[in-house]
């Protein structure tokens, strides 16, 4: 019988996620020493400028300023419970973003999207 380990099921994720065309990056090369740097501190967990990138691709036609929103919403994620934090993080993932945006002059509910 074959022994299920965590770097096993790591390695599983990570080349389903490749598959989906996800890029891996290797979390030692994107500390603030190493290669990418994709972070402004080591306690950043978000990679803001890859966030906002995505957010602007998928959303190209929703305004910048509901764009904007939307990040300032996940980056309000703030739950001292790690659970909780995870639940709301997910519900936006998988839901998207509520946002108001100006349409001919009136308040217009919307979502945006943060992943495909």
């Amino acid at each position: 019988m074959t022994k299920i380990t965590e770097s096993s099921i790591e390695l599983l994720a990570i080349q389903c996620l490749e598959s989906l065309g996800y890029h891996y990056l290797y979390g030692p090369d994107n500390a603030l020493d190493g290669h990418s740097q994709g972070r402004e501190t080591s306690e950043q967990v978000l990679l803001i400028n890859r966030l906002k990138n995505v957010v602007r691709k998928i959303n190209s036609g929703s305004p910048i300023d509901a764009q904007n929103e939307a990040i300032k919403e996940i980056l309000r994620i703030a739950s001292p419970e790690l659970i909780a934090n995870n639940e709301t993080f997910h519900r936006l993932l998988t839901e998207g973003i509520p946002v108001t945006k100006r349409v001919d002059g009136d308040d217009r509910g919307d979502r945006v999207l943060i992943c495909q």
